[in-house]
C-alpha cells in the first residue's frame, strides 16, 4: 500500500501544506516529507496523530470500498484490513506490528481487531489517544499495556477495558509473539 501517497492525498484534500500538517501533528516538516515519499514509515502513534490532523481515522485511511450488494456478515482471514503497514522493531531486524480489522469499521459502530505484536514491537514511542472505549483479551504471549500512569503486563486470558481518551501504549517485551483480539467503540482508531 502506498501509505505516503494516501497521506499526501489526504493532506492536500484538506488544503494543508506539509508544514501545516507537521504543526498540527507535532512532527517535523522533514518527517512528513519522508513519509509522503515512502522513505520512512510512521509508527502507529505517529500515523494516528497525522490522521487526526486531517480528521481521518486509521480505519478510513486503510479501508477499501466494500461491495454494496447488501450487508456482509462473514470475513475470511485474508479479507481483514491491515491498519499498520509500518515496520517497528527494537531487536535485530524490524518487527512488524499487525493490526488487522474485521470489515470496514467506518460503516459500523464497532471496530474489531486481530493484533499481533512480534517480540520487541510496540505501538511507537508516543502514546495513543482517540475518542472511544476499547477492550481486548490476550490470546497468546504477553503484552505490556500502559494507560495513563498505570502499567501492567497481561498474559493469556487476561484482558483490558479503558477509555481511549486516556493516553495509552502497547509493547511486547517478551521473546514470543503476542496476539490480542480487541474491540473499539465507536470506531475512531
Amino acid at each position: 500500500m502506498d501509505v505516503g501517497g494516501k497521506l499526501k492525498a489526504a493532506r492536500r484534500s484538506k488544503g494543508l501544506s506539509q508544514r501545516d500538517l507537521a504543526l498540527r501533528a507535532g512532527l517535523t516538516n522533514g518527517a512528513i516529507s519522508l513519509i509522503e515519499q515512502n522513505k520512512t514509515s510512521p509508527s502507529v502513534a505517529s500515523l494516528k496523530r497525522l490522521l487526526d490532523a486531517v480528521s481521518m481515522t486509521l480505519s478510513e485511511f486503510f479501508s477499501e470500498i466494500e461491495e454494496t450488494n447488501g450487508p456482509k456478515f462473514f470475513y475470511g482471514a485474508d479479507e481483514f484490513i491491515e491498519l499498520s503497514p509500518q515496520e517497528i522493531g527494537l531487536s535485530e531486524g524490524a518487527s512488524r506490528v499487525s493490526l488487522r480489522q474485521v470489515g470496514n469499521a467506518s460503516l459500523h459502530a464497532l471496530q474489531m481487531l486481530h493484533e499481533t505484536y512480534p517480540p520487541g514491537a510496540d505501538t511507537g514511542p508516543g502514546m495513543l489517544v482517540h475518542e472511544s472505549e476499547e477492550a481486548g483479551i490476550v490470546i497468546s504471549g504477553a503484552i505490556e499495556v500502559t494507560v495513563g500512569d498505570h502499567v501492567k503486563v497481561l498474559n493469556p486470558n487476561d484482558g483490558y477495558l479503558f477509555d481511549s481518551r486516556l493516553p495509552h501504549r502497547f509493547r511486547n517485551l517478551g521473546d514470543t509473539p503476542c496476539v490480542v483480539v480487541s474491540a473499539c467503540t465507536p470506531p475512531s482508531f
